[in-house]
């Protein structure tokens, strides 16, 4: 009997949303700089938002909306940073809505970009873009996989990655929702490939409680946290040369210097970088 394919994630929509309303309504300069997500959007959702500014000001979803603009910035800066060392293949585990490919600067042009996501997902992104009239660039793969149940390594090699070039990886808000052994395959899937390889990625560090049952109530619950010094010694351990979390610290001082608004800074580690 065969495995019912999972629906199209409800929070995958949310971190969309999220990403449209920094957008269009945050003060800029904008931690995230994405025109095209608002357009993959249900246009009257996103105009009530804007209608109801003091919504945007509440500190629960400041804070998510911070989080969520703020791990795709970083991972973006340091994928930038893996380009100019030779990396070629760009592999976004769990792509959800994310519009790296549809908005890429051109330094990107090198890449081949990889988005893995469940299929019932990726079909919804590929109904909005349509719609939109986003072409699909020429350097962009669409890979189905479920991370649970997928053999991960085979399914990006018949999805066209090269798993003897290195490559970037990132992984953001996708972690939590995974059981251990799941985490712990990718992170070993991704010590495998050859040297520059990388890995940027979200966690959490424990139960924000709001959030957790928002997320139980939606199908998609929270299934693991970690600290990052056990996680640091984990990943070392798997043969990372190379690994660092971005502090609340240097986090306001790349991102929120000058911000007028009253977007918060992270007050946690939950972004990781690990390098092989």
């Amino acid at each position: 009997m065969s495995t019912p394919e999972r629906p199209l994630s409800r929070t995958a929509i949310e971190v969309a949303i999220l990403r449209a309303l920094h957008e269009l309504c945050d003060d800029p300069p904008r931690i995230l700089d994405d025109p095209v997500i608002p357009l993959l959007l249900d246009g009257d959702l996103v105009q009530r938002a804007r209608a109801n500014p003091e919504w945007l000001l509440m500190p629960r979803l400041a804070a998510l909306r911070s989080h969520v603009v703020l791990r795709s910035r970083y991972a973006e800066d340091c994928l930038r940073e893996a380009v100019d060392r030779g990396v070629r293949q760009y592999v976004i585990l769990g792509s959800g809505f994310d519009t790296f490919a549809y908005r890429q600067p051109e330094w990107a042009g090198s890449l081949r970009i990889f988005e893995t996501d469940h299929a019932a997902s990726q079909r919804a992104k590929l109904d909005r873009l349509r719609a939109s009239e986003i072409p699909l660039p020429a350097n962009l793969e669409f890979v189905a996989a479920d991370f649970e149940t997928s053999p991960l390594r085979d399914v990006l090699s018949a999805g066209g990655v090269d798993c003897g070039s290195p490559a970037f990886f990132s992984c953001l808000g996708v972690l939590i929702y995974l059981p251990v052994d799941a985490v712990q395959s990718i992170f070993r899937l991704v010590a495998s490939f050859p040297k520059l390889s990388e890995i940027v990625f979200t966690f959490s560090q424990g139960s924000v409680d709001a959030l957790a049952k928002d997320a139980a109530a939606a199908g998609e619950p929270w299934r693991g946290s970690y600290h990052p010094d056990a996680l640091g010694a984990e990943l070392s351990a798997l043969g990372f040369s190379q690994v660092t979390f971005l502090s609340p610290e240097t986090a306001r001082e790349l991102y929120y210097r000058d911000r007028t608004d009253s977007l918060p800074p992270p007050r946690r580690i939950t972004i990781g970088r690990a390098v092989v």
